[in-house]
């Protein structure tokens, strides 16, 4: 796919690495529709970041509470009534939240499966109509933590899991005219919350002995969306951590 002229929803566009990544493909010449709901300040400074970056580029604000199944459902169809097509659907919208496990609730559990997969599934359900007549893509963002268990995050993990068969499967379902993919970010924009030390261990064992960078990340959302012949698979950007 040629992304100069594309129509791209980005899911968690106010914040982190949702709103680098629609900086970043508008930067590669898509228009974006920014989906947002908590955040509203960081998606307008994404909205800014976009419009400065090229004034050929269009960005639009979109909100929803992907929490509600119906409105994650009915995102993308805002999304082409702002920007009038959708090529693309990056869903990076997630939460990560420390939980040891005598601390998880039902509610705390149904929190992060909802935002973290199950809006995935229903933002690229409401999709398929507009994606299937543009031959389109969709990128989801999983994590390592779906990969190797953490044990004060097992709703996290549990919930990124899900997100890698979710994009084997959808994949399979939607071809061949929608490409699957996913990209699985290992330490990049480590949370807030984790201290120098943490963060220093973190490079330290990690083999390429640095921290990723965001435009790590965005430019494996790149590769996926340009590459017309991969599907269903989970791209991992973790400077080697996964090693076995």
């Amino acid at each position: 796919m040629k992304l100069t002229g594309a129509a791209a929803l980005v899911t968690g566009a106010g914040r982190r690495l949702g709103q680098a990544i629609a900086v970043g493909l508008a930067r590669a010449g898509c228009d974006i529709a920014v989906h947002y709901h908590g955040s509203a300040a960081g998606a307008a400074a994404t909205v800014r970041d976009i419009r400065a970056a090229s004034k050929k580029r269009r960005a639009e604000l979109v909100r929803a509470d992907l929490g509600n199944a119906a409105a994650a459902r009915g995102l993308a169809d805002q999304a082409f009534q702002s920007l009038g097509r959708l090529d693309i659907v990056v869903n990076s919208a997630a939460i990560m939240v420390r939980q040891p496990v005598e601390t998880v609730t039902p509610e705390s559990w149904d929190a992060t499966m909802n935002l973290n997969v199950r809006a995935a599934f229903f933002v690229s359900q409401g999709a398929l109509p507009h994606l299937r007549r543009a031959k389109g893509k969709i990128v989801n963002l999983a994590d390592v933590a779906g990969f190797e268990p953490w044990p004060a995050y097992i709703p996290h993990c549990v919930s990124k899991a899900g997100m890698v068969m979710l994009t084997k499967a959808l994949a399979r379902a939607v071809a061949p005219d929608v490409t699957v993919n996913a990209v699985a970010p290992g330490p990049v924009l480590l949370p807030e919350e984790w201290d120098a030390a943490t963060r220093e261990h973190i490079r330290e064992t990690t083999p390429l002995q640095r921290l990723g960078e965001p435009g790590d990340v965005v430019s494996a959302v790149r590769f996926l969306l340009e590459n017309d012949f991969v599907t269903g698979t989970i791209l991992v950007v973790d400077g080697g951590r996964l090693i076995r």
